[in-house]
């Protein structure tokens, strides 16, 4: 009776491990925040360098090779910019533990299962947010709450520069841990008070930014 009690608790211990490790292999990385940022402040390299340090991150966290993309918005005098979720793909998308983030891109916007648990960056790791020391959940985003850029109408930065300012101008920032100021938002919460390190470590930022795989 006792070695039919040691194989059945053997089999619920291989049960409990083995569908996460499956659920992993099941379903590859295809979102995180970065874990650091190109070190420039709000100054990215532009859309072409915030990829490219997103596929740098996952390459070095050991993810499969994926069409990464930055969740950025741009502006542009007389017309709208790039809008950050025409650059994502459709979904869906999972982060580094293999949990769901969002099924398509109706979801991701409207009831994503983005909170400070699930926010993970490309090595599964959590992501500073309130409560922590220092709080670095401002995530550069550039976009209004549906993802898309802003209008014309608005000529104030919200992009700092289009990525490519360390000092003068703004960004929109969200709260990847859905906390601060009354704002639950993860990509429109408010703007940061400059694109220098300083100035987004100010507002509780570290100058990251969301990855997200568009294959």
């Amino acid at each position: 009776m006792t070695l039919l009690k040691s194989l059945g608790a053997a089999a619920l211990l291989v049960a409990a491990v083995f569908p996460l490790a499956e659920a992993q292999e099941a379903h590859p990385m295809g979102f995180f925040v970065t874990s650091v940022g190109p070190g420039n402040g709000g100054d990215l390299g532009g859309l072409e360098g915030a990829d490219a340090w997103c596929t740098k991150l996952a390459t070095d966290a050991g993810a499969p090779a994926r069409d990464w993309r930055a969740y950025l918005s741009t502006q542009e005098e007389g017309k709208r910019g790039i809008s950050a979720r025409e650059r994502i793909g459709l979904g869906p998308w999972y982060n580094a533990n293999g949990e769901l983030i969002a099924s398509d891109l109706d979801m991701l916007h409207l009831n994503p299962n983005i909170v400070k648990r699930t926010a993970v960056d490309e090595s599964g790791n959590p992501v500073k947010g309130r409560g922590d020391s220092a709080n670095e959940h401002d995530i550069l985003t550039g976009s209004m709450s549906d993802g898309t850029a802003y209008f014309p109408s608005v000529t104030d930065d919200k992009t700092c520069s289009n990525w490519t300012s360390s000092g003068e101008g703004s960004a929109t920032v969200g709260h990847h841990d859905r906390h601060g100021g009354g704002n639950t938002s993860w990509n429109a919460a408010h703007d940061s008070r400059g694109c220098s390190a300083d100035a987004l470590k100010s507002t509780g930022g570290n100058g990251y930014f969301y990855c997200f795989a568009a294959d």
